[in-house]
């Protein structure tokens, strides 16, 4: 028995290795880079194959791209598979299926509606959309032609963002299989000789082959929200403002800590996207021409001077625009500079009101307290009074008898300069 156990776990070794990435989130960088780290894993391992599970309405063309071109380089066949049951591969995701060396899609899937559009679904400018849809059409032709597809659907969806069903795509020529799910694609795939981008011919052997996911974690899950741009933004000037308002008001804690955060969250989504250093500079400059105000009398110039900087980093803060990049959407930057302006507009005001107030804290805080004569003043104009409990030598006019009360004028030292109550 334990002679068969082991000959059984030396075959199972011996069984082809087949990895399941799973994107079932809208395409962005973190799933890009998740894709690209599971394909450098199965080429590692020496996998048969990958299959790439999609389920996404879409997303980020760049991130599309950096994942298209993880597919057609990797040294590994993959296989694109839009599963399970009620899935879509829309969008992007058209793109990123149609990359594999093989295409599949599951029963009641569907695929398609590319055409190029802004980060929130509107539609583009007429002359950035001319610009971003000429260059999908290319794109998704030459994915077509390297895998021996249907150019011309293909291009109907991105041109008039036309869908198609599983069985529609496999009639059309945009799909090979129609699989259940994995197990059925591997099943069908077993003997198949596909033809590789980078030139010759490769039979898959997947006879008992061994299925291993490897789904996104939370971490990558989380991450993938935070390098939207539109959430990096908003991070970004949380955290500035977070920080701005512990340095206004010091002691406060929680602002800090939590711009601190959104900070260090918005830092990692600009490691991985393309930032515009120039907008960088500028946002930077904005929140520092703030905390200058507060300190110099520049009559609100300086403050203009950052509102005017802040909004202009914010729209070059990302290359790109609209389908062919990354870029903040206007609906968002508006809004979020409007608070960011109030937020640090009104702490600049409150900081400044209360400079201008009396000291309250400290020697100078007893400048206009009353205080009660405890040992007369002669004629060189010396003494003591009592004030808040405590004997403080002091200065004033001669004649104030004990128990007279008088104001505090000012403080030199550790001497208090008084004077009469009615003077």
């Amino acid at each position: 028995m334990l002679a068969a156990l082991v000959f059984s776990a030396a075959a199972a070794e011996r069984a082809p290795l087949v990895i399941e990435a799973r994107i079932d989130t809208v395409i962005h960088p973190a799933s890009a880079n998740y894709l690209s780290k599971t394909i450098g894993e199965a080429e590692r391992e020496g996998a048969a194959l990958v299959v790439v599970t999609l389920s996404t309405p879409g997303g980020l063309f760049a991130s599309t791209r950096a994942m298209s071109s993880a597919i057609l380089q990797s040294k590994v066949p993959v296989a694109t598979f839009v599963a399970p049951s009620g899935a879509q591969a829309a969008s992007a995701g058209f793109f990123v299926l149609l990359s594999g060396d093989v295409a599949a899609m599951a029963p009641g899937t569907n695929t398609g509606a590319a055409h190029p559009v802004g980060g929130e679904g509107q539609d583009l400018p007429k002359k950035l959309n001319e610009k971003a849809e000429q260059d999908a059409r290319a794109f998704i032709r030459t994915l077509a032609r390297q895998r021996n597809r249907n150019a011309e659907k293909a291009e109907a969806a991105v041109l008039k963002s036309v869908s198609y069903t599983e069985a529609e795509a496999k009639e059309g020529g945009l799909v090979e299989i129609v699989a259940r799910d994995v197990p059925d694609l591997v099943g069908q795939l077993d003997g198949r000789r596909i033809a590789r981008v980078g030139g010759g011919e490769t039979t898959l052997a997947l006879k008992g082959a061994r299925i291993r996911p490897r789904p996104m974690g939370e971490v990558e899950r989380a991450l993938g929200v935070v390098s939207d741009p539109n959430v990096a933004y908003v991070l970004f000037l949380v955290g500035l403002v977070g920080l701005y308002f512990e340095l206004s008001t010091p002691g406060a804690v929680l602002p800090g800590v939590a711009g601190a955060i959104a900070l260090l969250l918005a830092l990692y989504a600009f490691s991985v996207l393309p930032v515009n250093l120039a907008g960088l500079a500028l946002i930077l400059l904005g929140i520092a021409l703030f905390v200058v105000e507060i300190k110099a009398a520049s009559h609100g110039v300086l403050a203009v001077g950052g509102a005017i900087a802040l909004v202009a980093g914010s729209f070059l803060l990302f290359s790109g625009g609209g389908g062919e990049g990354y870029r903040v959407d206007l609906s968002v930057v508006v809004p979020a500079l409007a608070a960011t302006l109030g937020i640090v507009g009104f702490l600049a005001w409150t900081t400044a009101r209360l400079r201008r107030e009396p000291v309250r804290t400290g020697l100078h805080a007893m400048v206009g307290e009353p205080a009660r004569v405890v040992e007369a003043f002669g004629p060189a104009g010396h003494g003591r009074v009592q004030v808040f409990g405590e004997y403080w030598d002091a200065a004033g006019p001669e004649g104030l008898a004990p128990g007279e009360m008088v104001r505090i004028a000012r403080v030199s030292g550790r001497t208090l300069h008084v004077e009469r109550r009615n003077a």
